[in-house]
């Protein structure tokens, strides 16, 4: 039988053996996993929205407060020195995690969003100009249609948008064709947050590059699902944010390569961005600093480096694994219940179900799951052109993570015939 994992890209099919990977000891890792809700136990399928945080994650940010709070990099004292340590020990932990070549390419940011408005206001700007194209697809979060939508009213430039299939597949013909001499830059997301379509960025990239048209990735969907190699996949520009791969909200990344960085112009002016200023001029600090005006999220930084170290000591490939068999679990059972229509059905998914319920509007759904105590998503998911794609206002929306389980995707499936009986 073709299972997710076997269809999935490389990148994204793991290996079927999870050994050591214990669910229920990763499940004591997050507490609050184990409080109820409205007198149920608490299922928790709203991660595309944001993840939970490990006992780990949240003591390493009260341990910066409660014994090194100070601000960083411009301090003598010994708090700030041990600060400022911390906070660039995330950074190379970042560096490391996605396999950045220099430190120096990962810029903090508060999240995706600003790493794109970053790219669009900076590169952007510089690059673009009326009459050129900015080349997005049709399965976008509005995080990457309307920065460039902004950038177009300005420029005069033009934003097209390369279509899906009724599965929800990025149809790479149709794509190919619409690169031309005015395209200047490409913005794909890596995995879709309304349908958990996987997007071939290696293919993407080629594609682009053939051209030489730099490549954003959206990768704030893919981070928590496996493991993104930045040089491998050749990308220019790659976000996340932190709250999604179980790190605290408020603090995101912006991988970019070197030469293009450092040719970019700064995005905000402020402290620790500059490296001198008089009246006439101000000359601009190295990177990544150039590109981080203000105060950091310092707590932000060392909770994302905690995070992923925590992901590390798992195993990114055991932790891939078991999602990918609770995915594969959960897809089979609620195809199953009467009236359900899957949106987004691609071959290569990874994370999502979104689904309607014939006659029942998603919050309906949503409201009586909560009764539950199960989390979902309800709405377009920040997504309004996709849903118009397929026709409909709104999706009811199960997303997985590594604390997951099989019994969990019951009691959904369950909550779903409750819903059933409520509207019969």
């Amino acid at each position: 039988m073709t299972t997710v994992a076997n269809r999935l890209p490389r990148e994204f099919r793991p290996s079927r053996v999870h050994t050591g990977f214990d669910v229920e000891k990763v499940r004591r890792d997050f507490p609050i996993l184990a409080q109820r809700v409205r007198g149920k136990k608490l299922v928790y399928l709203d991660n595309a929205a944001t993840s939970q945080k490990p006992q780990v994650v949240i003591d390493a940010i009260s341990r910066y407060y409660e014994e090194g709070n100070a601000n960083i990099h411009r301090g003598v004292h010994y708090l700030s020195e041990h600060a400022t340590e911390e906070h660039e020990a995330a950074r190379k932990t970042v560096q490391n995690f996605v396999n950045a070549a220099q430190a120096h390419e990962i810029i903090f940011v508060r999240g995706a969003t600003e790493g794109i408005n970053l790219v669009a206001q900076t590169y952007g700007r510089a690059h673009v100009n009326a009459g050129d194209e900015v080349l997005i697809t049709a399965m976008e979060h509005h995080s990457n249609i309307v920065p460039w939508q902004i950038l177009g009213e300005e420029k005069g430039a033009r934003l097209r948008v390369a279509p899906i299939n009724d599965r929800g597949e990025l149809l790479l013909d149709e794509f190919e064709k619409l690169l031309n001499p005015r395209t200047r830059m490409v913005g794909v997301t890596h995995v879709s947050n309304a349908l958990g379509t996987v997007n071939p960025i290696s293919r993407i990239v080629q594609l682009a590059h053939g051209h030489n048209i730099p490549v954003l990735v959206d990768g704030a969907q893919a981070v928590p699902h496996t493991q993104v190699d930045v040089q491998a996949l050749d990308v220019d520009f790659y976000v996340f944010s932190g709250h999604k791969v179980y790190a605290p909200t408020g603090i995101g990344v912006l991988y970019g390569k070197t030469a293009l960085l450092e040719a970019m112009p700064p995005y905000q002016g402020g402290g620790d961005m500059i490296s001198s200023v008089t009246f006439e001029k101000t000359s601009y600090n190295k990177l990544p600093y150039k590109f981080e005006a203000g105060t950091p999220h310092v707590a932000g930084a060392i909770g994302l480096g905690t995070a992923i170290e925590y992901l590390n000591g798992l195993g990114i490939a055991n932790m891939a694994a078991f999602e990918h068999e609770v995915l594969e679990y959960a897809t089979e059972a609620i195809s199953a219940v009467p009236g359900i229509r899957l949106i987004g059905t691609a071959a290569q998914k990874a994370g999502v179900l979104s689904f309607v319920l014939e006659g029942i509007h998603p919050h309906d759904v949503g409201t009586i799951l909560d009764q539950e105590g199960i989390a979902i998503r309800t709405g377009h998911h920040c997504a309004q052109p996709l849903m118009q794609r397929f026709g409909i206002p709104a999706t009811a929306r199960a997303s997985f993570a590594l604390y997951n389980t099989k019994e969990e995707a019951d009691a959904l499936v369950a909550g779903i015939q409750k819903v059933r009986e409520v509207f019969a």
